[in-house]
């Protein structure tokens, strides 16, 4: 979960592993303050979390992990059209470090909202705020590229369908 979090925030694999050493070194340090199991996961989630931010923020611009090395970041097989989820994993790398913190947790993590706003010491208003925003603008995004990921996909069906 840990590496998954950073990886998705920082878009590169090395700076990921280095993040996911840097938490569970804090964790180390922190044990006696860990109370159960659910504040475990809570407690990981928002050190790694706060982290990719400041880490993000650190640095001039983000750069961006390819798509082939990003497709390896699947936690389970889907049935669902591969290329969009590749252009909307890209899409979330190119946002701005809270809002994709927000997406991350929202739609990689199942957090709800109000836990999500906890977890990042924010208003569910603005937890809500960056949720809606971010979808308009993946959404915008993606009606731009998808009469040509849908050309393409026609293509490789048809000539599927031949051999």
């Amino acid at each position: 979960m840990v590496f998954s979090l950073a990886w998705r925030m920082l878009s590169d694999r090395h700076l990921a592993e280095d993040l996911a050493q840097e938490v569970f070194l804090q964790f180390h340090r922190n044990l006696q303050s860990v109370d159960s199991a659910g504040h475990l996961r809570f407690w990981l989630r928002r050190v790694t979390v706060n982290r990719a931010i400041d880490q993000l923020r650190r640095k001039p611009g983000h750069e961006t992990a390819s798509l082939d090395e990003t497709a390896a970041i699947a936690a389970e097989h889907s049935e669902s059209d591969a290329l969009l989820q590749q252009r909307l994993r890209y899409l979330v790398s190119q946002l701005p470090a809270t809002p994709r913190a927000v997406m991350v947790l929202r739609y990689q993590e199942d957090l709800d909202p109000k836990d999500i706003a906890g977890m990042l010491s924010m208003s569910i208003h603005t937890v809500k705020s960056h949720l809606k925003r971010s979808i308009a603008i993946l959404r915008e995004q993606m009606g731009e590229v998808t009469p040509a990921i849908q050309a393409e996909l026609a293509a490789e069906t048809q000539h599927r369908s031949l051999t």
